[in-house]
């Protein structure tokens, strides 16, 4: 009884008097505190050592033997290296920097300097580039890159699709195909660049050829999807609400939908166009806290405003910039890096826009069916979802062609559409020939006019400038010049920065596929012949996604660029789209749309034009 006695008046001395005692002198515990129940309230408190316990050459020695390190310098002869080792008596961690020859920075981490540690390492491409290192919720946020998520997407997608009266059909082969860049994006999420960018290139060669195929055969693929219209169209209106849903709710905004924002408010409040425009880092005076890594992203601009910096967000044409425009003027910006909602309002319209526009296609061109059909492929593609949940500008491009082709059969209209998407991201310039001529090998006046049309109008915004020819010059540096000379780790063209010891240089190749796919956009402006609305389809899909093969800088978030084409062109039936319409047209009994799916190709008379 006494021996608790004895317990219980220590526990109340050290719980509530050492305290006191420590509150009043202003001293740090070096001992555990409990409190009067004898709960552990406190731990020690040890101050960092003012002096390091490891000096520079074991802190590098440390970060050496790291595995991940020592795996990739063994890529590089010990001969040219060099090292800095650093220590921050704040952190009480060593920065260790390794660099080799020409190669540049080639490794950089941090050593915990009590324990020895290595808390951080980076190699290759993850030391000049965050987004290298991985992290599920960098683009989209982490409810998309979720894989329950994002595996419940694939599942709809297969199983509202598929064809399951025959599982090993080529059908099914192209669904399979479209989703296989999960795996890279797996892989780019867990920071496995190497592994990752080979594993989307099968995607791009695959729609490539197949519409290669379908382009000269004229011919949709046999089978179809064995849903009802009415559950087509319900699921495609479910799944509408959910991504917006989710995009509200569980979604971020990356660079590229940060800079839509700032370009409309550029062009609105301060009447200027974008370029050369946008808030830069490090001017004479900060307005914001350091983040985490001790970078401080708000500065004051010359217009006076306290704005995140994005000093290389004017990378785009006009029409990325003008789009936002009716978001901004609903909601705003507040001129920081926070929720963006004229991103959200932005991305939400786009991705609606093309998934409506989609659903027109199909109705004109295949019926009731084929509409259902193009509407709920977009609505239950992951990567579609995955440019929602980014907020990027990557669904405007797309969506200005799918409006342009259900207008194909209006040249001006076809003609404005594709200079609008055209301005958007240049990469859909390459189509130009090809729409120009549709459906023939003769050059449309009327498209030509349409596309001049909507090019003046884009680039309207450069009369804004007090010297607009001088800002048209801004305008070439600042986006085309940049886009041609970028380099980075995101395809396979580029790697010869890191070419030491395996990695091949494959700078020639590039340039080989380069010419060869410029040379097959005008070619495929005059073959085949004659152009159905299907052809012309399977033959976008093909430049775009060959556009992306030779790119240097490639994202997931590009796939939405040739998707549309690429649907249309695969889940198409096994009869050219331009004979459904002069079927449906011309014949005193139009085929009805499940008539139009069935297994076997119908004959139909050659169109006439």
């Amino acid at each position: 009884m006494r021996g608790l006695l004895a317990a219980a008046f220590v526990a109340f001395a050290v719980g509530v008097l050492a305290p006191a005692a420590l509150a009043s002198t202003g001293t740090t515990s070096t001992g555990p505190v409990f409190d009067g129940k004898g709960h552990l309230v406190q731990t020690p408190l040890v101050p960092p050592p003012k002096h390091s316990s490891l000096d520079k050459q074991q802190a590098f020695a440390t970060f050496e033997r790291d595995p991940k390190v020592a795996a990739w310098l063994s890529r590089y002869p010990h001969h040219g290296r060099s090292h800095e080792a650093t220590y921050d008596p704040k952190t009480g961690a060593w920065t260790v920097k390794i660099w080799w020859g020409n190669a540049g920075e080639i490794a950089e981490g941090n050593v915990l300097d009590s324990t020895g540690e290595v808390t951080e390492a980076w190699t290759g491409p993850q030391v000049a580039w965050g987004m290298a290192r991985g992290s599920p919720g960098a683009f989209g946020g982490t409810a998309i890159n979720n894989p329950w998520v994002w595996g419940g997407f694939c599942l709809v997608f297969l199983v509202g699709l598929g064809d399951w009266r025959r599982p090993f059909s080529l059908r099914n082969l192209d669904l399979l195909f479209l989703l296989s860049p999960t795996a890279s994006l797996w892989f780019f999420n867990h920071g496995d660049v190497f592994t990752a960018v080979p594993l989307f290139y099968p995607l791009l060669f695959w729609v490539v050829l197949r519409g290669l195929w379908v382009g000269f055969r004229n011919r949709g693929t046999p089978g179809a999807p064995r849903w009802p219209v009415w559950v087509l169209l319900g699921a495609t209106i479910f799944l509408a609400g959910f991504r917006v849903g989710l995009n509200i709710e569980r979604s971020n905004v990356i660079d590229v939908g940060y800079s839509g924002v700032i370009g409309a408010e550029r062009i609105v409040r301060e009447g200027q166009p974008p370029w050369g425009n946008f808030p830069i880092e490090h001017t004479k005076k900060s307005c914001g806290t350091a983040d985490a890594s001790g970078e401080i992203r708000e500065w004051v601009q010359t217009n006076g405003r306290c704005e995140s910096a994005n000093p290389e967000g004017d990378t785009y044409g006009p029409v990325a910039y003008e789009s936002y425009i009716p978001g901004y003027l609903a909601v705003g910006w507040s001129g920081k890096w926070d929720d963006l909602p004229a991103a959200h309002f932005t991305s939400i319209a786009f991705d609606l826009l093309t998934m409506l526009g989609l659903f027109l296609v199909g109705l004109r061109f295949g019926g009731q069916r084929l509409g259902a059909v193009l509407a709920f492929a977009w609505a239950a593609y992951p990567f579609t979802q995955y440019v929602s949940n980014s907020n990027t500008n990557d669904a405007l491009m797309p969506c200005f062609l799918v409006w342009g082709f259900w207008l194909v059969s209006k040249p001006a209209a076809r003609g404005v559409f594709a200079a609008l998407s055209g301005w958007t991201k240049f990469a859909s310039l390459l189509v130009a020939p090809l729409w120009l001529t549709y459906p023939g090998r003769r050059p449309s006046a009327r498209f030509a006019l349409g596309f001049v049309a909507a090019t003046l109008a884009a680039f309207s915004i450069l009369l804004l400038a007090p010297d607009p020819f001088h800002e048209a010059h801004v305008f070439w540096t600042r986006t085309v010049g940049f886009q041609i000379g970028r380099a980075a780790p995101w395809s396979l063209w580029d790697w010869r920065q890191y070419h030491a010891r395996g990695l091949p240089d494959l700078h020639l190749v590039q340039r080989f596929l380069q010419g060869l796919l410029l040379a097959g956009a005008f070619a495929l402006a005059f073959f085949p012949r004659r152009k159905s609305p299907l052809q012309l389809a399977a033959l976008t899909a093909v430049l775009l996604a060959g556009f992306e093969l030779v790119v240097t800088y490639w994202l997931y978030t590009y796939i939405p660029w040739f998707y549309p084409f690429a649907a249309v062109a695969l889940l198409a039936p096994a009869v050219p789209l331009r004979q459904l319409v002069a079927q449906q047209r011309d014949e005193p009994r139009a085929p009805v749309a499940d008539e139009l799916y069935e297994d076997r190709e119908i004959a139909v008379p050659r169109p006439t034009f």
